[in-house]
């Protein structure tokens, strides 16, 4: 799945209403959601919608399935890989980044990052279990500012 900087995916665009995603993906899992809405896609969707009913910020979740199923943009698989190894692909390409708690904040409108759920096993590499590079796990999609507003 590619992402489409600081406006989301083809299927979910920043601004768009709510009715109109359910139409497009479906009902939410598992059932009509808050202000942020699963969507049993795979890779997996979170979406976040604002008071107004309109997407605010695309989440897009690792799949784990294949490098076809997961998140990317520009050339690079932004998910389901050693999150240092992503930033410094971007770097190369020439896109900057912001580091946060978490992952990193690209000026171009979007974040990687990773809460430690995945280690380096998952990715199928041997490795020690106390190998604590961190594996980027989720892409957000929103305009820069987003991310840095706090």
């Amino acid at each position: 799945m590619e992402i489409i900087p600081g406006v989301g995916i083809d299927l979910v665009k920043i601004g768009d209403q709510r009715s109109q995603v359910d139409e497009r993906i479906g009902p939410p899992y598992p059932g009509p959601g808050g202000r942020r809405t699963v969507y049993p896609t795979s890779p997996m969707l979170v979406i976040t919608y604002a008071a107004d009913e309109t997407v605010e910020v695309v989440e897009i979740r690792y799949s784990g399935e294949s490098s076809d199923t997961e998140v990317h943009y520009d050339g690079v698989q932004l998910t389901h890989r050693f999150l240092d190894d992503v930033v410094a692909d971007l770097h190369a390409l020439g896109y900057t980044s912001t580091p946060s708690d978490i992952g990193h904040d690209f000026h171009v409108g979007f974040s990687v990052w990773s809460m430690h759920s995945l280690w380096a096993g998952d990715l199928g590499l041997e490795a020690d279990e106390d190998d604590e590079r961190a594996v980027s796990e989720t892409v957000s999609v929103a305009p820069y500012d987003y991310f840095t507003e706090g």
